[in-house]
């Protein structure tokens, strides 16, 4: 009686083989899930970068029009001031532009051939339309008085202005003082 039920095990065997190759289909999607899934999730990561990259490198702030020295006769010779205008580029980030004294969120430096100076005192005028805060925004134009008395800045002498605002690119600005320093000038 037994012999006559093993006698046919063929039907036994195609049922091992469905199951087994069943088993490695579920085995091979779930590998794949999880494959595509860390795929997916490094290519969010990737775009993440990119963008926090150009955030760092697209500047913010753009200069408008002139950019003019004043020497105000206190040190016979020397640029006390230096005035320029600061507006918000297409498309770009509202800057806080605080003007409190010790506690800007813009910083400006200076540097020539003999000196860095990292942190320079300023203060902000609003051109224009302004709607009150201490936001630069879109459509405002902000002038900025930079004192740099303290740079000993003279004639014939080049330096470069470091705008560096809380987000964005630093804004650099080299110029050259003409040959002799008067009360109002433009520089190139």
């Amino acid at each position: 009686m037994f012999k006559h039920l093993h006698q046919d095990e063929s039907g036994q065997t195609a049922l091992e083989t469905a199951i087994i190759l069943i088993a490695f289909v579920v085995v091979a999607s779930v590998f794949a899930f999880t494959i595509l899934s860390a795929g997916s999730e490094s290519t969010e990561k990737g775009e993440e970068a990119i963008y926090s990259g150009l955030e760092g490198v697209q500047s913010s702030m753009a200069v408008k029009g002139s950019i003019i020295a004043q020497d105000s006769g206190g040190v016979a010779g020397e640029v006390d001031t230096v005035v320029f205008t600061v507006a918000l580029v297409s498309g770009g980030d509202p800057v806080d532009v605080t003007d409190t004294s010790g506690s800007n969120k813009v910083v400006i430096g200076y540097r020539d051939d003999t000196q860095f100076i990292n942190e320079l005192d300023w203060t902000i005028g609003w051109v224009g339309d302004n709607d009150g805060d201490s936001l630069l925004e879109d459509g405002e134009l902000a002038e900025i008085t930079v004192d740099v008395s303290g740079a000993a800045l003279g004639s014939n002498t080049e330096f470069t202005l470091e705008i560096k605002p809380p987000t964005g690119a630093v804004i650099n600005l080299s110029r050259t003082t003409p040959a002799a320093v008067e009360a109002v000038m433009q520089l190139r």
